[in-house]
């Protein structure tokens, strides 16, 4: 039997999931016994567009069967991903809802579907995070990612669902990196705002964006606000082994929401779909969990 061959497509390498994204990719690609080109797309969406668009129409040799890919902006991708269907090729999108892949679903017999984890409830566990850790309530810096990604709205709407009336949110925006985060909250100590605010906790819609954070605090001048800032609960979400995960047993965060990465996830389903014409759910769901439980973060 002739060997797949997939892309993936993501979306930096300057991301800690991203970089895990990639690693269960190259696990999925050895137990599959399939060849795998990974491309970054550097946090930038015609980047990614157009590094895309290259392999499907370049020499149809060297095509690959499948496309798996984590979008870097918030449509998808469409046009793309209506040409690599046109020319045979499957398609697994990843941590994104699209309307496209019910209809192209209708139309080709290449596999075409969405993996990811339920954004909405990694919000809900985030909210309940805090809730847990602030029982009498009070006001948390929310540090989100960009406003076009869909990720970031989902979670933020799961946070809005569960989160008590008693907690108060400032909100500062990211890219998904460290230094995005460094940066926006770097700019936000500079307000008169931020010195008026008492902050309890600080949230950030990923681990490294939590670190970034961090490290703007570390840079306060006044030693007594320094350790206050130092001394609030971090939370993120990613929990990837070696940084997320790491980071709370280390103490630099408090809590973590684990969404597993599922790139390799998505390589063998369509594996399955092409080699065994096995047919997949238009969306499947990887589960996601607080750590530490969210009952060890309650006041003992």
């Amino acid at each position: 039997m002739r060997r797949l061959k997939f892309l993936v497509s993501l979306m930096t390498n300057e991301n800690d999931y991203q970089l895990e994204q990639a690693h269960s990719a190259e696990v999925a690609s050895h137990k599959l016994g399939v060849d795998i080109e990974i491309l970054y797309a550097e946090n930038d969406a015609i980047t990614q567009s157009t590094q895309i668009l290259r392999v499907i129409q370049g020499d149809p040799k060297e095509r690959p069967d499948a496309i798996v890919f984590e979008p870097v902006g918030g449509t998808a991708l469409p046009q793309v991903a209506q040409a690599a269907v046109s020319n045979g090729i499957g398609w697994a999108l990843l941590n994104r809802d699209a309307t496209y892949i019910r209809e192209l679903r209708r139309s080709t017999t290449v596999p075409i579907f969405g993996v990811s984890s339920d954004q909405v409830e990694v919000g809900r566990i985030s909210a309940r995070q805090c809730a847990a850790l602030l029982p009498g309530g009070g006001s948390i810096l929310y540090i989100q990612g960009p406003s076009h990604s869909n990720v970031s709205r989902e979670r933020e709407s799961g946070f809005q669902q569960a989160k008590p009336g008693n907690i108060h949110v400032a909100v500062l925006k990211g890219q998904w990196t460290e230094e995005s985060a460094y940066r926006a909250v770097v700019s936000w100590l500079k307000l008169s705002t931020s010195q008026k605010a008492r902050i309890d906790l600080v949230l950030s819609q990923n681990d490294a964006m939590a670190i970034g954070a961090r490290k703007a605090f570390q840079e306060v001048g006044n030693e007594v606000e320094r350790e206050r800032w130092l001394s609030l609960p971090f939370l993120g979400v990613d929990g990837v082994p070696k940084t997320g995960q790491a980071w709370v047993r280390s103490g630099l965060l408090r809590a973590t929401v684990l969404t597993p990465p599922n790139a390799g996830v998505a390589m063998e389903m369509l594996a399955a779909a092409l080699q065994h014409k096995k047919p997949q759910p238009e969306r499947a769901f990887i589960e996601s969990v607080s750590i530490p439980p969210i009952e060890s973060l309650r006041p003992k």
